[in-house]
C-alpha cells in the first residue's frame, strides 16, 4: 500500500513523493519536498488592541496548537506601558479569532515573549518556552525561559517562569528559543541576528535541566525565528528560518536535516526561491503586508515531535505593510497575523 504526501500546486511546482507504507521511519532520501513554493495568504486574522488594562499596538511572535477542537494560540505582545508580554487566546474557527477574549499570562510581571508550546508526553505536561528576563536571574538580562501547566485553557494555571539554563561565560545565548525532541534528546536551537543557528541537547530524562554548551548547527544569510519540526510519517526534519533583505524586508528560508544533531542543506534557501516570501505570497484580499515574518508552521499533532504534515504545510506568521511600520522604531511597528496556506492549481 502506498501513499501520496504532498500535493500539485500551481504553475507545477510541487514534486509529488511516493511513500511506501512501513513501520520503520523513512530517510531524506525517501521523502520528497516541494523544490518551489506558492501560497496565498488571508488577510490580518488578529490585530492588537487593549488587553488586561494595557495599551497594545503589536501582535507577533505566535505558537499554536489544536487541541480538544480548539485553537490554542500563544502570541507576544507589545505596548507602551509594557514593552512585552505573552498573550494566550483560543478559538474554534479562524472567522472569530479576532473577537476571542484574550488573556496576558500572569506566570511573569516581567519582559517575556517569543513563546513556543508542546506538550511534554514524558512529563504529561504542556511546556511553554520563552525569551525573559528577570533581575533575580542575573546575568545575562535575556535567557531562555519555561513554564508548565496541566491545562492549556487555563491562563491562570501556568507555573512562574524559570530559566532553562544557566549559561557560562562566553556562551552563546541566542534568542527565539525552540524545542523539538527525538526519541532519546531533546534539542534546543536559538539565532544570534549574526547568520548563525545554534544548537543545545538534553536528555528527555533530565529535561528541561541538562543542557550541553551550544554548538554551531547552521551558518547562512539568515536572521532569527528558527522554527525546526518532524515531517509525519519519516525521520526527517525541516527548519524555516526568518531572513532579511530579500523580496520583501522579512521573509523565510528553509533547510532539511535527517537527523536534529545533522547536517542542514537548503531546500529553499535563496532569495529567488524562498519558502516564503512576496515573490511566491498572493495576496488574496489585498495587499496589507510587505513582510513574511516570525512565524509558527500549523502541526499535525501537539507534543515535543513538533510534527507537520508536509502534505498540507501552513504557516500562522507576522506581517506589517512598508508605510505602517514607516519611521518607526522596530518596537513600535503594529505587527498582525495572517495564514499562508498553499496556493490551489
Amino acid at each position: 500500500m502506498t501513499r501520496i504526501l504532498g500535493r500539485r500546486m500551481a504553475c507545477g511546482t510541487w514534486i509529488m513523493a511516493i511513500l511506501c507504507a512501513s513501520s520503520s521511519p523513512l530517510s531524506a532520501a525517501e521523502v520528497s519536498l516541494p523544490t518551489q513554493f506558492q501560497w496565498r495568504s488571508s488577510g490580518p486574522l488578529l490585530t492588537a488592541r487593549d488587553v488586561d488594562g494595557w495599551r497594545w499596538h503589536a501582535v507577533k511572535d505566535p505558537s499554536i496548537v489544536r487541541h480538544n477542537d480548539r485553537w490554542h494560540l500563544f502570541t507576544t505582545v507589545r505596548g507602551t506601558d509594557r514593552s512585552h508580554a505573552i498573550m494566550y487566546c483560543s478559538f474554534g474557527d479562524w472567522s472569530v479569532a479576532e473577537t476571542a477574549p484574550r488573556r496576558i499570562l500572569p506566570m511573569h510581571a516581567g519582559y517575556f515573549c517569543a513563546p513556543q508550546v508542546f506538550w511534554f508526553t514524558p512529563h504529561r505536561k504542556w511546556y511553554l518556552i520563552c525569551q525573559a528576563s528577570d533581575p533575580a536571574w542575573g546575568e545575562p538580562a535575556y535567557r531562555a525561559a519555561f513554564s508548565t501547566t496541566e491545562k492549556i485553557e487555563a491562563p491562570d494555571s501556568w507555573s512562574p517562569l524559570s530559566p532553562l539554563f544557566t549559561p557560562e561565560r562566553g556562551e552563546k545565548i541566542g534568542l527565539d528559543f525552540w524545542v523539538i525532541c527525538d526519541d532519546a534528546r531533546a534539542h534546543l536551537f536559538s539565532t544570534t541576528n549574526d547568520g548563525r543557528m545554534w544548537r543545545r541537547e538534553t536528555t528527555l530524562a533530565d529535561f528541561p535541566r541538562g543542557w550541553s554548551r551550544p554548538v554551531l548547527a547552521l551558518h547562512d544569510d539568515v536572521f532569527e525565528a528558527s522554527h525546526t519540526y518532524r515531517l509525519v510519517g519519516t525521520s526527517q526534519y525541516l527548519t524555516i528560518i526568518e531572513a532579511q533583505g530579500g523580496h520583501g524586508w522579512r521573509y523565510y528560508k528553509a533547510y532539511v536535516a535527517d537527523r536534529l544533531d545533522g547536517a542542514w542543506q537548503p531546500l529553499t534557501a535563496t532569495r529567488d526561491n524562498a519558502f516564503a516570501a512576496l515573490n511566491n505570497v498572493r495576496q488574496s484580499t489585498g495587499r496589507w503586508t510587505d513582510s513574511i515574518s516570525h512565524g509558527e508552521l500549523l502541526r499535525h499533532g501537539v507534543d515535543e515531535r513538533l510534527e507537520v504534515d508536509p502534505a498540507n504545510l501552513r504557516l500562522l506568521y507576522q506581517g506589517v505593510s512598508d508605510a505602517d511600520r514607516a519611521g518607526k522604531q522596530y518596537g513600535d511597528i503594529p505587527w498582525r497575523l495572517g495564514l499562508l496556506e498553499p496556493e490551489a492549481p
